[in-house]
């Protein structure tokens, strides 16, 4: 199929664009979109047949479930069977905004949005153009990230179509996106509260509100059996070549690339995530400038942009530093931590040195 662009304004979208996006997710398509976070791929998640094709487009496997994205609370109620006490104040505070919520399901939300288990994860997106598509839509939508299943999350329209071109039926293309990581999934269903997912909020900021958070570290013994939230994979986030991580600072860094020109690596074939100041770029090395160390928001905004820049200037491998995990510093450890995982081998042996 031919996808087709609608170019819009981020803080005010043409009202055509938005309608005949609309009416391809009322007609059972698919359109990716911009949030805060990173670009979605959505489909009326009331429409089964619909929800499926995003599977299909993306690869993605059935047992990895699905965000389901609301413009307003009142269509909360269609999808939820009790809304837990703390919602409320979450709500108050974070949304619209990074943050998903899992919650016991109603019987309208079809299994293949939930991997087949009785809870639902929702969030209200903060930007103009996903409240705008879902508001016209009239239904919530069902929306992991545009890209094909494992890659690097796309923050812009390009990365989108470059992995789904052809598979899709259009993209409501509003430019960047802001925060550049997925949203934060806690799970109110538990006690205490579970993030499944680390992102765009704090365990610090929910801490504020549940008091204990516990952030999950396993994944349930039976995968198939249905994930509880998505970017739970040990490997997830990848590009095409390994990523190799250094701890946070600059000798470890260059420790890391040392070993790796041992090993016959010429520097041009080193890609590095480098945190401004670090290296000049007279090493011959290639360097994404990902910002300045300790500027945790700057950096979750061009992680996976510098993931897929590095991978089109054809490294061999690309080194990262982990940041700590504190802030959105979590996040981002978490996604370089899965990216780094050692499923695919190469001459580096392990995902760190």
């Amino acid at each position: 199929m031919e996808t087709k662009v609608w170019r819009v304004d981020p803080k005010s979208p043409d009202p055509k664009a938005i309608t005949e996006a609309a009416e391809v997710i009322r007609k059972g398509g698919l359109v990716a979109f911009p949030t805060e976070t990173v670009y979605g791929l959505g489909a009326n998640a009331l429409d089964e047949t619909a929800v499926r094709k995003i599977f299909a487009a993306k690869e993605r496997p059935a047992w990895d479930p699905l965000i389901v994205h609301i413009c307003d609370l009142a269509m909360l109620e269609q999808l939820v069977e009790d809304v837990p006490e703390k919602f409320t104040e979450l709500a108050s505070r974070f949304m619209p905004g990074p943050l998903t919520v899992v919650m016991r399901k109603k019987a309208i939300v079809p299994d293949a949005v939930t991997a087949g288990l009785p809870t639902v994860a929702v969030r209200m997106p903060n930007h103009p153009v996903a409240l705008a598509l879902i508001e016209v839509a009239g239904v919530p939508i069902a929306a992991p990230s545009a890209n094909k299943f494992g890659r690097p999350s796309p923050t812009t329209a390009e990365h989108v179509l470059h992995d789904l071109a052809g598979r899709i039926d259009g993209i409501l293309d509003a430019g960047p996106t802001q925060v550049g990581v997925e949203s934060t999934v806690v799970d109110l269903t538990k006690t205490p509260p579970v993030i499944l997912r680390p992102g765009g909020v704090s365990k610090e900021s929910l801490e504020e509100v549940l008091g204990k958070v516990v952030v999950s570290s396993t994944l349930p013994s039976n995968v198939e059996a249905g994930l509880p939230s998505p970017g739970m994979m040990p490997r997830h986030y990848a590009p095409s070549v390994p990523v190799i991580l250094a701890d946070g600072n600059v000798s470890e860094l260059m420790r890391v690339i040392e070993r790796l020109r041992s090993q016959g690596y010429e520097p041009n074939q080193i890609g590095v995530l480098m945190p401004e100041g670090w290296l000049k770029g007279e090493e011959g090395l290639v360097l994404f400038r990902w910002g300045k160390w300790g500027d945790w928001d700057k950096m979750a905004q061009k992680l996976f942009e510098g993931l897929r820049w590095l991978e089109r200037q054809k490294v061999s491998v690309i080194v990262a530093p982990l940041p700590p995990p504190v802030g959105l510093g979590l996040a981002i450890r978490d996604r370089l931590t899965k990216a780094a995982s050692t499923n695919r081998a190469s001459s580096c042996q392990g995902n760190s040195l």
